[in-house]
């Protein structure tokens, strides 16, 4: 065991510094309500990406802030809900054993655009929101790869006029807090 640990924990990332980071999300939003026909309907999960920063500060236990351009994509039955949104988690790792480590943190939410069905929704409850990451990765020198959790910690909901609501003035709502798996690739410079 320890012939096997030793070569593993010399490869695996030392190096602190700032990089770039880059994946897939597994995403699903939360409900959308219709007034008309008063009922819920859950989210289909999709495919969406990420690209941006990072910082790393520390060895066997590190800080790591980034900053991410996510966007987001659920369908509801033939209806679906994009978002593009900015997020800032700031995460706190452990190396676990040799390349792989532990983090978790609070992840920081604003969100840049939305629109559902083709409407631009400008009436989110709040563009602010906070959630929480946590995952695994694994960290050879310079690059890394990391899944990880997010999931939002409050309700966070934006009202808007549907299609069926035109003429009854009632609002459709939709429920903006994400539930995504993400995988990253990292690189740091």
């Amino acid at each position: 065991m320890i012939a096997i640990a030793i070569p593993t924990a010399t490869m695996a990332q030392t190096a602190q510094g700032i990089g770039i980071k880059a994946g897939l999300n597994y995403n699903a939003n939360g409900d959308y309500f219709d007034a008309i026909q008063m009922n819920a309907k859950n989210p289909d999960r999709n495919v969406g990406y990420h690209i941006g920063l990072f910082g790393k500060i520390g060895n066997q236990v590190y800080f790591r802030p980034e900053v991410v351009y996510t966007s987001t994509k659920s369908d509801y039955d033939d209806d679906s809900f994009k978002m593009q949104k900015l997020d800032a988690p700031l995460l706190v790792g452990i190396k676990v054993l040799g390349p792989l480590s532990v983090f978790g943190g609070p992840s920081l939410q604003y969100i840049l655009d939305s629109e559902f069905d083709g409407i631009a929704i400008n009436d989110v409850e709040n563009d602010f929101s906070v959630g929480l990451n946590f995952g695994i990765g694994l960290n050879f020198k310079k690059l890394g790869i990391d899944l990880r959790y997010e999931r939002g910690f409050s309700d966070n909901e934006a009202a808007f006029l549907g299609r069926n609501s035109i003429s009854t003035n009632r609002l459709d709502t939709i429920e903006t807090r994400p539930d995504q798996l993400i995988l990253s690739l990292s690189l740091l410079l």
